[in-house]
């Protein structure tokens, strides 16, 4: 019979992270970005430091850990000094 063996998909979409959260990016060599909203069906995010949004699908997301937020934030802090960003 088909279906009988098939495991049912228990798995729920991520959980929707509050503005600026702070994620990696799996499918970008870890790269780690605040979350700014959703986009379709993907989630768009942008790097602390300054520069262009990207997209990205949430399977690829994770919270980011507390030594690659702490990097997210000095990288922040130096485009400041160095008028990058405000």
């Amino acid at each position: 019979m088909y279906g009988v063996n098939a495991r049912p998909n228990t798995e729920g979409p991520p959980e929707l992270p509050a503005p600026g959260t702070l994620l990696v990016d799996t499918s970008r060599s870890n790269r780690v970005g605040e979350f700014r909203g959703v986009a379709g069906l993907y989630w768009s995010l942008r790097p602390m430091g300054g520069g262009a949004e990207w997209e990205v699908e949430p399977r690829h997301v994770r919270p980011a850990l507390p030594i690659e937020q702490l990097r997210a934030r000095t990288a922040r802090a130096n485009a400041r000094s160095r008028g990058d960003v405000l």
